[in-house]
């Protein structure tokens, strides 16, 4: 996995407004067209559920994308709800590989997983609708380090 073909995804928990996934999914595959062919998830409700879906989707044509989930720790989920759960567990499942940010929780644990995810990549795409929480954090930690951002 090379760092300047990697992409990473942020976004808020609650999905504010309808995204449209065709579009989504063409803008994820003008970045394949571009040569991403690995793809960091941070395994959150929300966003990044989702955008594992259009991943997961999108390696039906395209076998050799890569979807890693980037957990913050083994129990990440333990406050999810059923359906929740479940999927996340179905899409962890179908990743490509699992790396573990920390092995406990801790407070700052999902500060180091956002972390993680633009420290090993070169563009990130997200959805921010708000100047504060994970999302907004990550976006501006990303500007900082030069790395591309997408705001969808």
């Amino acid at each position: 996995m090379s760092k300047q073909t990697t992409c990473a995804f942020t976004g808020h928990r609650d999905i504010t407004e309808e995204i449209d996934i065709n579009f989504f999914t063409q803008v994820m595959q003008g970045f394949i067209d571009d040569g991403y062919d690995a793809f960091l998830n941070g395994m959150a409700r929300g966003f990044d559920l989702l955008a594992a879906k259009v991943i997961l989707q999108l390696k039906k044509t395209n076998p050799s994308l890569k979807l890693i989930a980037c957990i913050p720790c083994p129990e990440q989920d333990r406050y999810y709800n059923a359906s929740e759960k479940l999927e996340y567990a179905s899409i962890l499942e179908q990743c490509d590989e699992r790396v573990y940010v920390s092995q406990n929780f801790y407070k700052g644990c999902m500060q180091k997983r956002d972390r993680y995810l633009v420290d090993n990549c070169s563009l990130l795409v997200a959805y921010r609708r708000k100047n504060s929480g994970g999302a907004y954090y990550t976006v501006n930690y990303a500007l900082s380090k030069n790395v591309k951002v997408c705001v969808i």
